[in-house]
């Protein structure tokens, strides 16, 4: 007796090692699982099964014993604990028990209930995405069925502490969104949402400071993910750093869940959290929290602006952080210009391009202070001559510098008039006098800003140049060449045409999202142009290419 005891106890012993092998085996890669590990272990007691796809999806095929959770049926308000608590338990989830989730693939539904199972306290590593999802199961040939899946016995799974770290509520988003630095508001939606081409609530757009990569960008052709050397080479090009907060968004919370996954679970981001309510919550707010369409649209200002900040007032005060550049002629300069401003002519931009140093040795004691915002006035918006400029003074380390897009004769009917008098750089001679100081320009100059020699750089991703005249350079490129006239992404007031609209030119013309993108003419302030506008769109790797 007490040997058939011992026998059976080591049959049982035996078939549990069995399983841990099978659980152990390839096929699992972090909270990642291939088709063939889940073929291997569709039967297993220890695996439960949740199909995220929509219900009609479901209902069409699936795999067989998978159980159904379809969010849009169910809803993504946050119910009652003892609600979801009774909902997890009658999936058959128990604690040791192995969650793998799938959707149709490439998409966001899988992960999106691998969310709401960290946040509700079941353990990460016990929580696996079938990578490539029902596209990648039907295409290794593995069976499908229509039959619903039979009731599995009911789990004892039991919600004894929230994820609080997993999410993120309005207060501590709105305040990452103003610290870009030390926090990342990573979107993921498509760019016809994010540039403004769709609009699915009252405001056009996406949050400012947010950070486009759609969900689309983490997986291969195939629907399955991207390595994580890909990922986190997509992450660097972004110079989204696991240091930071990162903060996932969408319109409401749940294609979110897909670079919150990416980052947290492939990546090991230790600071990832996903934001619910996004842009539904955000609009929604009583503050009528503010909505861009352009990734950078501080680096265009207007009279008010400019009035307000560079103005008299502030200057009384001595507060304003504010280097108004005018670009124009002397002549023209003489003739009428904004108050406070300071001429130094494009020629002496242009002819110092291969020479920062000598620029800055011109620009500080004409009143430039390298520590302000330096505002490019060409009394025509963008134009070769201020683009040039605002590339130098990039180029110089310029704290911040923008492009004034009014003309001067719209800053005069709003109350900005030109004036013709002096303006007088030197030492202030008491706490009234509005004369602009000089300063000595430090010359910080930056590297891969304006280069001579397009194979002295190299990007994480492949070179693409953009030929930015109306016609194509008389010396081109022997690497892939897109010809974007950068007259054509402008208005006839020197205005940047419309988001929506400049993705699209970008994109007809064959500009990837990403790439190490030179600009090039024969006239380096045609390039400097779509420089300009490359970088208002958000693109982070442009440079100008000098010939």
């Amino acid at each position: 007796m007490n040997l058939l005891k011992y026998c059976f106890l080591l049959a049982i012993a035996g078939c549990l090692l069995a399983v841990q092998l099978v659980i152990a085996e390839d096929g699992v890669k972090g909270n990642l699982v291939t088709v063939g590990w889940l073929e291997k272990n569709l039967k297993n007691a220890d695996v439960v099964i949740l199909d995220a796809s929509p219900s009609q999806i479901y209902s069409a095929k699936h795999i067989p014993g998978a159980i159904n959770y379809d969010i849009f049926t169910y809803g993504v308000r946050e119910l009652p604990i003892a609600e979801i608590e009774k909902r997890l338990q009658a999936w058959g989830i128990s604690p040791g028990k192995k969650i793998v989730m799938y959707d149709q693939g490439g998409t966001y539904m899988a992960t999106r209930l691998l969310f709401s199972l960290d946040y509700y306290g079941f353990p990460a590593k016990d929580l696996y995405i079938l990578d490539g999802g029902l596209s990648k199961w039907q295409e290794a040939g593995l069976p499908v069925t229509k039959e619903p899946s039979p009731a599995p016995k009911k789990g004892s799974f039991t919600i004894r502490k929230l994820n609080e770290d997993a999410k993120v509520e309005l207060p501590e988003f709105l305040t990452a969104s103003g610290d870009p630095l030390n926090n990342v508001l990573l979107e993921a939606l498509e760019p016809s949402w994010h540039f403004g081409g769709l609009e699915f609530f009252n405001r056009p757009g996406h949050i400012p400071n947010a950070i486009m990569i759609p969900g689309a960008d983490f997986f291969n052709p195939d629907k399955t993910f991207k390595s994580a050397e890909e990922i986190e080479k997509m992450m660097a090009y972004f110079d989204i750093r696991p240091e930071q907060g990162v903060y996932t968004h969408c319109g409401g919370g749940i294609a979110a869940s897909l670079p919150f996954f990416a980052l947290k679970f492939l990546l090991d981001y230790p600071k990832v959290k996903l934001y619910q309510g996004s842009q539904l919550e955000w609009l929604s707010d009583q503050r009528e929290l503010p909505m861009w369409t352009y990734d950078a649209p501080f680096l265009m200002r207007e009279t008010r602006w400019l009035q307000t900040w560079g103005g008299r007032m502030m200057r009384m005060y001595g507060v304003s952080q504010v280097s108004v550049v005018d670009v124009r002629p002397a002549e023209a300069f003489n003739q009428g210009h904004l108050p406070f401003a300071v001429n130094i002519p494009a020629d002496v931009f242009k002819n110092n391009i291969m020479d920062p140093d000598n620029l800055a040795k011109i620009l500080g004691p004409a009143g430039v202070d390298a520590s302000h915002e330096a505002v490019v006035v060409s009394g025509a918006g963008l134009t070769k001559e201020s683009a040039l400029a605002f590339v130098m003074l990039e180029k110089l380390g310029q704290k911040k510098v923008s492009v004034f897009m009014d003309s001067l004769g719209r800053g005069a009917q709003a109350g900005f008039a030109v004036t013709k008098d002096v303006t007088v750089v030197g030492p202030k001679k008491g706490p009234g006098d509005l004369s602009i100081p000089p300063t000595t320009y430090p010359g910080n100059s930056r590297n891969e800003i304006i280069i001579a020699d397009p194979k002295s750089t190299r990007g994480n991703y492949p070179k693409i140049f953009i030929a930015s005249g109306q016609t194509m350079a008389a010396k081109t490129q022997d690497d892939k060449v897109v010809h974007v006239p950068y007259l054509d992404l402008l208005n006839g007031d020197g205005t940047p045409k419309a988001a929506k609209d400049i993705w699209n030119i970008l994109t007809k013309a064959g500009v990837p999202r990403y790439a190490e993108l030179v600009c090039f003419s024969d006239d380096p302030g045609e390039a400097a142009a779509n420089y300009f506008i490359l970088k208002l769109m958000g693109y982070p790797d442009v440079k100008v290419l000098v010939m």
